[in-house]
């Protein structure tokens, strides 16, 4: 049965001894997260994967403003056929016509994306809610990795941002990239960033070794040290 959406909440993890086992273990980070203040991280846990990767599909590559009336508009025409701000189920998705996904403004690589999501939630490769809180953080990456248009970052956010999970570390991400360089290599906030500025992934790892099994908190922190830099305090993937 379709269900609207549910309402973010903070994660189910103990956030305060997160940021104690951090602080202890790397004093740097430690006065990173002194500066930028109290861990406010929300998820939307209630939402099932396909869900969630609905959401994350219209949004790859558009700005958030469009992407949230693309993805608002596709909810809009299943309102006649489910009711008002209730989500449609794969099976919705996959009957509907092209031209409903197209008056949506949803570009054709979506399209065949959804229609993969669809499917695959369909045959279980995608799995339900109440399988993937059992699941281990690599075995949903690679589950859902399958799907069209997912990748490995998708996933992570979703692992993060979804499932509320805390030990986390999306290494290909850039201002994960750009805030461990600010924190612990020198940029200096005022330079525009190089390629060559940013700390490869073997780096990132060698460090974070001492922050698990937060990896997710300390992560949450590095994009508030790129907010810092720019004066700004913006959540990663924020749809303003």
């Amino acid at each position: 049965m379709p269900r609207p959406s549910a309402t973010p909440r903070a994660p189910r993890y103990d956030a305060a001894a997160a940021i104690a086992h951090l602080t202890a273990a790397d004093p740097k980070l430690g006065r990173l997260i002194e500066r930028a203040g109290p861990f406010t991280l929300r998820v939307s846990s209630g939402l099932s994967p396909f869900e969630a990767l609905v959401e994350s599909i219209i949004y790859q590559q558009l700005h958030g403003k469009a992407a949230a009336t693309i993805h608002r508009r596709l909810l809009d025409s299943f309102e006649e056929l489910l009711g008002p701000g209730v989500h449609p189920t794969a099976q919705h998705l996959l009957d509907c016509p092209n031209e409903q996904l197209r008056a949506a403004g949803l570009s054709k690589n979506k399209m065949l994306a959804l229609r993969d999501l669809a499917a695959k939630t369909i045959d279980g490769t995608v799995p339900t809610l109440e399988r993937i809180r059992r699941m281990a953080d690599e075995d949903v990456i690679d589950h859902l990795t399958q799907v069209r248009g997912i990748g490995r970052w998708t996933v992570e956010m979703l692992l993060m941002f979804r499932l509320g999970r805390p030990d986390v570390f999306p290494v290909t991400d850039y201002g994960v990239r750009k805030g461990f360089a600010l924190t612990f290599q020198g940029l200096k906030p005022e330079k525009k960033v190089e390629p060559s500025d940013l700390p490869n992934a073997e780096t990132m790892h060698r460090r974070a070794k001492k922050w698990g099994p937060w990896r997710s908190i300390a992560s949450w922190y590095l994009w508030r040290a790129c907010d810092l830099a720019s004066g700004k305090m913006v959540l990663p993937g924020a749809k303003a």
